[in-house]
């Protein structure tokens, strides 16, 4: 590529315009790099709240992103801090507890509802300097040239052509721009449903989240204010719509029996639906003057709650390297890209994709095995401190707008 050449492709050209793709479009134009988003979706318009809205769980590396981002003030109001974590087996001895004060920070995430952090991003949108946003727009083709791609995109005013250095995929589960690059994805269908609701426990979770493994997948409840919390719960498949089926009351008991009584009766669950639960992954992160970010590289096992919080480290490390790169698309930068991302990656997948084959095997056998090493979490320090770094999102060689001094 001739970057003297007027006519080369210039450039970062973002598909997909949801939490990670704005997010990228926010740290590209921060650092004053050229990129337009394009989003489906038309721009989002303020909504009440709800009692029935979905939450997110952000590790503490994913508000420190944030926060670098400037997004995280105009959410922070609504977000609850997860000062505590527990994780169980039902039936087993083995817990292991992380405590935010055990290791020097006031908080090892906070959840916050969906809806609040896409309108925090769209405020943040709204401030960018040089981003060009396309919303609603389609991409519906894509073409290599010399030093980049020119793609046709469809919007309401009709199909027009635009070329760019670098392609980020950033359009979820079944990209289409990693299908476009012949990238194959590999999938593993857990053979599992997951349902997310708000429910209302009898005592306030204080900042406490928990997840509970069981025989049937595990189940999760994350802290919220007003003595509300969010629960996610994992059921088999072939379930699924019998447990759609079930009415306020049945479903409670359902969540009741799952979870315990630790925090008292359940009750008021909101509106809830089966989602199918399957892990998909890119076989490689990069192509030609392209990349893939968040869900589009890789869709995870919702255990632990990894999906956004893995794909805006994907998504802060790109803006990293291409903030210090004259040439967005150079084949050096996106090797780089897939070497840092690498670690982390492979780790958040590994570790969520084998909880869930061992943590939920009904095996009398491996219950007591289980037990010492939920134990060993909890009572050894070297493993008390690379669980508690995990879980708040610092894994690898993370994106410098999330790190922090150790503690």
């Amino acid at each position: 590529m001739n970057l003297n050449d007027p006519a080369a492709p210039r450039g970062v050209l973002i598909v997909g315009g949801g939490l990670v793709g704005a997010s990228l479009a926010i740290a590209l134009d921060a650092a004053g790099v050229p990129a337009t988003l394009l989003d489906t979706a038309p721009p989002r318009r303020t909504a009440p709240a709800s009692y029935d809205e979905r939450n997110l769980a952000l590790a503490r590396a994913t508000v420190n992103g944030l926060r670098a981002l400037g997004v995280w003030p105009h959410a922070e109001a609504r977000a609850t801090p997860i000062t505590r974590i527990q994780v169980s087996r039902a039936g087993e001895f083995g817990t292991a507890r992380l405590d935010a004060a055990r290791h020097g920070v006031d908080a090892l995430g906070w959840t916050l509802p969906a809806r609040e952090l896409g309108e925090a991003l769209e405020r943040r949108l709204e401030s960018c300097r040089t981003l060009v946003r396309m919303a609603p727009a389609t991409l519906e083709a894509m073409e290599s040239v010399e030093g980049g791609w020119r793609v046709t995109v469809r919007t309401a005013d009709g199909t027009q052509t635009l070329d760019a250095a670098l392609v980020v995929g950033a359009d979820g589960t079944e990209s289409f721009v990693r299908e476009r690059l012949g990238i194959a994805a590999e999938r593993h269908d857990y053979g599992q449903s997951l349902f997310v609701c708000t429910i209302t426990p009898e005592r306030d979770p204080s900042g406490r989240a928990f997840e509970r493994f069981g025989d049937d997948g595990p189940i999760a409840l994350l802290p919220l204010a007003e003595r509300r919390a969010g629960l996610v719960l994992t059921v088999p498949a072939e379930q699924a719509d019998a447990i759609a089926a079930l009415d306020d009351t049945a479903y409670a008991e359902l969540a009741q029996q799952r979870f315990g009584g630790k925090l008292g009766r359940l009750s008021r669950p909101g509106r809830r639906q089966p989602w199918a639960i399957r892990r998909v992954a890119a076989t490689r992160l990069v192509g030609p003057r392209a990349v893939l970010v968040g869900n589009a590289a890789q869709t995870v096992h919702p255990i632990g709650a990894q999906g956004f919080n893995l794909g805006l480290r994907d998504a802060l490390t790109l803006a990293e390297l291409v903030a210090e790169a004259a040439d967005p698309g150079a084949p050096v930068l996106l090797e780089t890209y897939a070497a840092r991302r690498a670690p982390d990656r492979e780790g958040t997948m590994t570790m969520s994709h084998g909880l869930v084959q061992l943590a939920c095997l009904p095996q009398p056998l491996l219950a007591p095995f289980r037990s010492l090493a939920l134990l060993a979490y909890d009572r050894v320090p070297p493993l008390q401190r690379l669980l508690a770094r995990r879980g708040m999102g610092f894994r690898g060689d993370p994106p410098r707008a999330v790190r922090e001094p150790l503690p």
